[in-house]
């Protein structure tokens, strides 16, 4: 990285929750990547309402995170979380800080969740009202594992066919204002990039929902 620094936009995250805990660790993380900064530095999954109370008070992960901005050490600060319940803990966050971007999961499986696709929608309209980036994650999940060998190195089971990878990157990328994180196997990233620029339109839902009888597609959150 320290010779291509340059060429990315480079991202790390801190899953401490007190100040001391959390410079430290993004100082190890420059240390390790060889860089003098990062362009966006990201509280990790804040979720869980007693870590985010510790975080986001005084001497708090929320200190740290601030202060590397203001050392240069990260242009942009913002916040991660899984499960159904990111979008309220984010919208509890932009009202504590004015993050500069939120990521959290959005596929179609997620989506037809009443109570999350409600707060998935209060925390997008926020985001726009503020300028603030959205991040997607998790948007080619087929299920979690349970029993099954695993056979790439997502915590959950991706879909693989590049014809359903199309379906489930075009429902992501066809909304406008989000992101799409790509999945944290090397293998399915070419399907992806290769989905990502065949994108024209949203799939209708019933050629999401044929999808999901096809391939017995499941929430990784519930």
């Amino acid at each position: 990285m320290e010779k291509h620094r340059d060429d990315f936009f480079l991202a790390t995250k801190t899953g401490e929750r007190t100040y001391a805990a959390a410079r430290d660790q993004i100082r190890r993380s420059l240390e390790r990547l060889r860089v003098d900064h990062v362009d966006l530095i990201q509280l990790h999954n804040l979720t869980d309402p007693d870590e985010w109370e510790i975080a986001m008070a005084p001497g708090g992960a929320l200190e740290a995170v601030i202060e590397a901005q203001e050392q240069g050490l990260a242009r942009f600060v913002g916040v991660t979380g899984h499960g159904v319940i990111a979008p309220q803990m984010h919208l509890r966050g932009l009202e504590r800080h004015a993050f500069d971007s939120v990521l959290l999961p959005y596929n179609f499986t997620m989506m037809q969740n009443p109570d999350y696709a409600r707060d998935f929608e209060a925390l997008i309209a926020t985001c726009r009202e503020r300028d603030v980036a959205v991040q997607t994650i998790k948007g080619i999940t087929m299920a979690p594992w349970g029993e099954k060998d695993r056979t790439t190195s997502t915590w959950y089971e991706p879909l693989q066919d590049q014809a359903d990878i199309d379906l489930a990157v075009s429902y992501v990328l066809a909304r406008t204002g989000v992101y799409l994180n790509t999945a944290s196997d090397v293998t399915l990233l070419p399907k992806i990039l290769a989905a990502a620029e065949r994108v024209t339109g949203a799939p209708d839902d019933a050629t999401m929902q044929a999808l999901v009888r096809r391939r017995s597609m499941a929430p990784l959150f519930v």
